[in-house]
């Protein structure tokens, strides 16, 4: 059974950093996608981040595009999302999600195992 845990949320204010972790066990994950979705007050699941586990491939949200980046280390099974320059808007549970058939996909409805979320808040 895969799981998936999320750790490094918290609260910010605005213009600092944070970097989100998501520690994955149950099998390999070598053929995976891996990814990162946030949830705001009263909004929609939203695709953030994406990354093959290969590390070859990374996708973005535009309005995170050259603040946050999306990483992973094979040996250590965890997959990242350093957060710079965050703003109040990027608030939100933040969740880990694993793809088992590919890589590059961008619904949350296209990912078979997620997290339990993390939090991060940012202050004005």
């Amino acid at each position: 059974q895969v799981q998936l845990v999320e750790s490094g949320g918290g609260l910010v204010q605005a213009g600092g950093s944070l970097r989100l972790s998501c520690a994955a066990s149950g099998r390999s994950f070598s053929s995976y996608g891996m990814a990162w979705f946030r949830q705001g007050p009263g909004k929609e699941r939203e695709f953030v981040a994406t990354i093959s586990w290969s590390g070859g491939y990374t996708g973005y949200l535009d309005s995170v595009k050259g603040r946050f980046t999306i990483s992973r280390d094979g040996a250590k099974n965890t997959v990242y999302l350093q957060m710079n320059s965050l703003k109040p808007e990027d608030t939100a549970l933040y969740y880990c999600a694993a793809d088992p058939t590919g890589w590059g996909r961008r619904r949350a409805n296209e990912y078979t195992f997620w997290g339990q979320g993390t939090q991060v808040t940012v202050s004005s």
